[in-house]
């Protein structure tokens, strides 16, 4: 069958994000230069989605030789309030990325062109609704890093070839595209950036068939939600995921707290170029347990994340914590060294009644004792704890464990959590294991029934799992297929036995040999 235009573009588009990432990268560690990539690449959206909502504007209005990239940069400051309260943004036409690629190998300085660029597109939103989304986009672009060069001459050489390369990206024209080729290529840079940076790199990353998975959990039976939220956001690609399942138009808004101030950067340039306008997203930098941003936005009907296993928190070394509305219904805190059920107890606190949380989990929070233990009793003794899936190993980047998805809700229909043994439930691709969308929609298919399958979904009421302390490890509760082959034991002691014998005999034969031989000698 012949690729569909969407496939086809979509294979060019990787093999040329392969080959000038390798091109580029050079001096530049992968995953440092991943910045310079989709930084690059957010300019070039930018620019051609501002200069196309503007040549639409006015070939609609009959002019259709209008072109905003050849207009005068004085002609176009007439337009620039209306299109920043339009679009949350405003560029000069000679700022345009097409403008400044053309002129790339002929400016003796065009690492301060860049930066001034840059800043001219983050001040243009000042005094806007839209600052707090383009303030310090291109934070992490820092085109005098001596990364790229440790002359002026070698960093604006190899900017010139990161233009030229991002500027050669098969795209197309902004308005034709048949995919979302800006957001696609954004999420394959990530996912190959992730998969080479190993460690580091899963910090940043979802996988984009577990995001589905997570975000297909929460909208079940939804045809729209209000406010989707993920208090460890990373890049952003599990948010985006509720455009993709739900369509953008369905989700009321998209929300999210991230604590590295690059991912935070990265996060927000997701956003953008998956088509998002600024007043349908916000994204907040910061420390979700001990600072979070959207006291006045809560409660969130869908909520995912894949939050850090086991990192270190406050905990009860600050005291204000266990009288924090968010924790203090469990009568404890999640400890110091491990913070994974602090980020439990935080979406638990802000999920709506009508709400579903799915959380990519640690499988030791599913069984360790002590504070863990005591939360994990809240969770089940107030019905809180829908599902408990077990994943494959080796899903994600960096890690090859195998963890698990806690799904929440405030509002159950019975009194059981239900187990589902997923981890087989994948297919060997490359170096790593990846659920298939026939191995999604059966975690899905369990999800909606509730009821017992043999060997990988069981039902268990809520007081079970109190008297097995509070232990949600689905191990203990979905039994593994016994895949030993049965053995007929008297059929096995006869054929031992005629072995025995037959040895006998050849030892028999063998002696007889050996004395003719030396009979013979």
């Amino acid at each position: 069958m012949a690729p569909t235009t969407k496939e086809a573009q979509r294979a060019e588009l990787h093999k040329t994000i392969w080959r000038i990432a390798n091109d580029l990268r050079g001096s530049v560690d992968g995953w440092d230069f991943k910045s310079y990539v989709l930084g690059m690449l957010f300019y070039r959206f930018i620019s051609e989605n501002l200069a196309a909502f503007i040549d639409k504007g006015e070939h609609d209005a009959g002019d259709a030789d209008f072109s905003y990239a050849a207009l005068p940069d004085e002609q176009a400051e007439g337009i620039r309030h209306d299109t920043v309260s339009e679009k949350g943004f405003f560029v000069l036409p000679s700022e345009l990325f097409v403008n400044v690629r053309r002129r790339a190998s002929r400016d003796d300085n065009l690492n301060e062109t860049l930066d001034r660029v840059f800043k001219h597109i983050e001040r243009s939103a000042l005094g806007t609704d839209s600052e707090h989304d383009l303030k310090g986009l291109f934070d992490d672009l820092d085109v005098n890093s001596t990364r790229l060069g440790n002359t002026v001459a070698k960093r604006n050489e190899k900017l010139v070839k990161l233009l030229g390369a991002i500027g050669d990206l098969p795209l197309g024209k902004f308005q034709d595209n048949s995919i979302d080729l800006f957001g696609d290529a954004y999420e394959y840079l990530m996912q190959m950036y992730a998969s080479q940076a190993g460690k580091s790199g899963g910090e940043y990353y979802t996988p984009q068939e577990v995001s589905e998975v997570l975000a297909r959990i929460t909208v079940m039976g939804k045809t729209r939600v209000n406010k989707v939220y993920d208090p460890a956001a990373g890049s952003g690609s599990l948010l985006l995921k509720f455009a993709k399942v739900l369509g953008k138009d369905n989700v009321g808004g998209f929300y999210g707290q991230e604590i590295n101030l690059t991912t935070y950067n990265l996060a927000r340039i997701n956003m953008f170029l998956h088509e998002l306008d600024y007043e349908r997203f916000d994204i907040a930098h910061g420390d979700t347990l001990i600072d979070p941003y959207f006291w006045d936005e809560e409660p969130f009907e869908a909520i995912v994340s894949n939050p850090p296993y086991s990192i270190k928190w406050e905990g009860d070394a600050n005291p204000l914590l266990i009288n924090d509305e968010r924790f203090a219904p469990a009568g404890v805190l999640a400890p110091k060294s491990k913070a994974d059920l602090a980020f439990t107890m935080h979406m638990l606190s802000w999920l709506s009644v009508n709400g579903t949380a799915a959380i990519v989990q640690f499988p030791g929070v599913l069984y360790r004792g002590g504070a863990e233990r005591k939360i994990r009793q809240y969770l089940i003794d107030n019905n809180y704890l829908e599902a408990v899936i077990q994943l494959p190993p080796d899903l994600f980047f960096g890690t090859t464990i195998a963890t698990c998805i806690m799904v929440l809700k405030k509002s159950k229909t019975d009194n059981q959590v239900l187990f589902v043994n997923a981890s087989a439930e994948f297919t060997r691709v490359g170096n790593k294991n990846k659920l298939t969308t026939d191995h999604q929609q059966n975690i899905l298919t369990a999800l909606q029934e509730r009821q017992n399958v043999d060997h990988f979904a069981t039902l268990v009421p809520n007081e079970t799992i109190g008297g097995n302390e509070y232990n949600i490890a689905v191990s203990s509760y979905v039994e593994a297929e016994d895949t030993r082959e049965t053995v007929d034991i008297t059929t096995l002691n006869a054929d031992i036995a005629r072995i025995v014998a037959r040895q006998a005999e050849l030892r028999i034969s063998i002696d007889a040999i050996v004395a003719d031989l030396e009979g013979t000698a």
